[in-house]
């Protein structure tokens, strides 16, 4: 696989973990830059992914050495992941957090068939059954192509579905709308938004935001400005607002049957501006409305108002990737960094479950899943609390990791 660096590398991340690949750089306009990345999967069809602002390859499954690759696979046989196998041994689970906020973690979590296999696990939500999604980018060498993994509450399967999505599965966000519930899903290899039903029919898709008056104009190369959508939120009303986070950092908003309204922040440091608007969410703690985005190339949250009008900054997360609010007022945040960080309802940060940010993560994440820390995160990407309050997170890993936080007190 070759990579193209093509953003600063973010703070805290060591060289060495860019030595594996080949790299040059390229020019990007605004000064903004994204890693890119290139792989191949079975059929020999070519994907590509850009990462803004993570290091090279998420979004794609990167080619294992011989080495994981024979550590996994040797056998000639791949058994299904089984709910809680990784505790069988008679070991205590690990428990984390403290006080009102503490959970027992049950890693791979959920009874994977043995025809699929994970790619980066990049989404998660629950219905109203209880039934758990898993949106994935779906292994290289996985028999089955399906991105969206369904389980019940015990972790039993209970089908699966979106083969279209491989290799560019990232956003999930679940929706009541009158007596149905739809998903929403960001794929950001084909850069669309598609909402369905919770078997996977399609109900519309947005594609390129050519309305928007900044994706009219073209690039330095004369081509359409990137678009590479990964997360969404959907407002009271039933707008939709698109983070284009792996693109060029705008956030596009829609009304509730796709017609175009508005395009607000674009590339930048300043307030207002975005590098790389991984998450967003409507956030109704409040007296009002608002959206907070997961601004995470500048290491922060910002807050927007709902016709896109700058409000504040929140501080204390390395790199947040999403959001999700609990009934009580708690907001979970994915920190890609190694960590899950919980805020309150004042969004003061409570607990930073499973912190290894002191780790080399960014290796550790290429690795086989004998390799990752029991009650340590690798790069968590998605999270969403479950109607009893457990905490379900999957990670940004090669080989994918679904993990449950039962909360105990």
């Amino acid at each position: 696989m070759a990579l193209r660096a093509l953003e600063p590398i973010p703070q805290g991340l060591k060289p060495a973990v860019f030595q594996p690949f080949s790299a040059r750089l390229k020019s990007c306009p605004d000064t903004m830059r994204v890693y890119e990345t290139r792989s191949r999967n079975r059929n020999g069809n070519e994907s590509t992914e850009s990462i803004n602002p993570a290091p090279p390859g998420e979004g794609t499954n990167m080619a294992l050495t011989r080495r994981v690759f024979l550590a996994q696979f040797g056998t000639g046989f791949v058994a299904p992941l089984i709910l809680g196998a990784a505790n069988k041994s008679g070991s205590k689970k690990p428990i984390l957090g403290s006080g009102e906020h503490t959970y027992e973690v049950t890693h791979d979590w959920g009874e994977l068939p043995a025809g699929i296999q994970y790619g980066n696990t990049h989404g998660v939500c629950e219905d109203s059954q209880g039934h758990i999604y898993i949106h994935h980018t779906v292994y290289a060498t996985s028999e089955k192509p399906d991105s969206m993994v369904v389980f019940d509450h015990k972790g039993k399967f209970v089908k699966s579905w979106g083969k279209e999505f491989r290799g560019g599965a990232h956003g999930l966000y679940i929706r009541k709308e009158g007596g149905s519930e739809y998903l929403y899903l960001c794929d950001t290899q084909r850069g669309l938004v598609v909402k369905t039903t919770l078997s996977g029919d399609e109900v519309f898709s947005l594609g390129y935001p050519k309305e928007s008056e900044a994706y009219a104009k073209p690039g330095p190369d004369g081509k359409p400005i990137k678009y590479s959508p990964t997360n969404l939120a959907v407002a009271p009303n039933g707008d939709i607002y698109v983070g284009d986070g792996y693109g060029s950092s705008y956030i596009n908003q829609y009304g509730g049957k796709g017609e175009y309204i508005r395009t607000f922040g674009g590339p930048g440091k300043e307030a207002g501006q975005l590098l790389c608007p991984h998450g967003i969410i409507l956030d109704s703690r409040g007296p009002v409305p608002i959206l907070n985005v997961a601004d995470r190339s500048n290491k922060r949250i910002q807050r927007f108002t709902l016709d896109g009008k700058h409000i504040d900054f929140l501080y204390g997360t390395n790199a947040p990737c999403h959001f999700n609010i609990y009934k009580n007022g708690d907001m979970v945040v994915p920190d890609l960094f190694a960590r899950v960080t919980l805020m309150d309802r004042d969004n003061k940060i409570i607990e930073n479950l499973g912190d290894d940010s002191s780790s080399n993560y960014m290796e550790t994440r290429k690795l086989s899943r004998n390799r990752f820390t029991p009650g340590k995160f690798v790069c968590p990407h998605g999270a969403c609390f479950d109607h009893s309050g457990n905490i379900f997170v999957v990670e940004w890993v090669e080989v994918g990791r679904v993990s449950k936080l039962r909360k105990v007190a």
